[in-house]
């Protein structure tokens, strides 16, 4: 089980995350977990929870202060209100800080929706995290310096999202080449949140659970981050 944890961002201020050790945590390796716009609810718990279960210290921050929600429309404007800059360059870099100065040698971030977006931004603003994996979220293209990411990048993208169109991953797979990233990017037939087990009661057409696709993108995470973590 996890448990609730205060931490330091880079500015000094305080953040909080739910933390989850494996069986063997001395010396383990780290994973950031970030959130959906839903906030830090049990099915991304979950995703650390699995993460724990194969090996790693895993930590999602609360980005949400706190709040989540079930109405797409109130995660709409909990995500409006987020500063993804400090997002990125405090709250998830203090989190891979955090890993790093209690113990995990090597920190990957990873992230889901908004998490995702939020993973590539964390490739470019923390320069600490050692591998990065977003799951179908970009940020508005100018804000990544293609030309700052250092760690290797894995992306997975739904050919039908509706909120994050595949024509955005062309173009930035268009810059991170010009910059010559290692990333390897991977599409699928399937929609928005497609690895999420609780889009389909979300009500909104625009989601879908996709179980082939999710074992699939699993699969290429975990060889990512045994890889380049250990």
């Amino acid at each position: 089980m996890g448990e609730s944890i205060t931490y330091e961002r880079p500015d000094g201020k305080s953040a909080n995350g739910y933390l989850v050790e494996p069986a063997n945590a001395d010396g383990a390796p780290g994973i950031v977990v970030i959130q959906e716009w839903w906030g830090l609810n049990d099915q991304i718990k979950g995703v650390a929870d699995k993460l724990a279960a194969a090996g790693y210290r895993a930590l999602v921050p609360d980005l949400f202060r706190g709040k989540q929600t079930l109405d797409a429309k109130e995660a709409e404007h909990y995500m409006g209100d987020l500063d993804f800059a400090d997002a990125a360059g405090q709250d998830v870099r203090g989190a891979v800080q955090y890993l790093k100065g209690s113990g995990s040698a090597k920190v990957g971030v990873t992230g889901f929706c908004m998490g995702g977006a939020l993973a590539i931004l964390a490739s470019v603003f923390v320069p600490e995290s050692d591998a990065n994996v977003t799951w179908y979220g970009y940020p508005p293209l100018e804000f990544v310096d293609a030309s700052k990411i250092k760690a290797p990048l894995l992306g997975h993208w739904g050919l039908h999202d509706g909120f994050f169109n595949i024509d955005g991953v062309d173009a930035l797979e268009k810059k991170l080449n010009a910059a010559g990233v290692n990333y390897e990017f991977h599409r699928y037939d399937a929609k928005h949140a497609f690895a999420n087990e609780d889009s389909d009661s979300r009500g909104l057409p625009a989601l879908g659970y996709n179980p082939q696709a999710t074992e699939q993108a699993w699969k290429r995470t975990m060889a990512f981050f045994d890889k380049e973590l250990h």
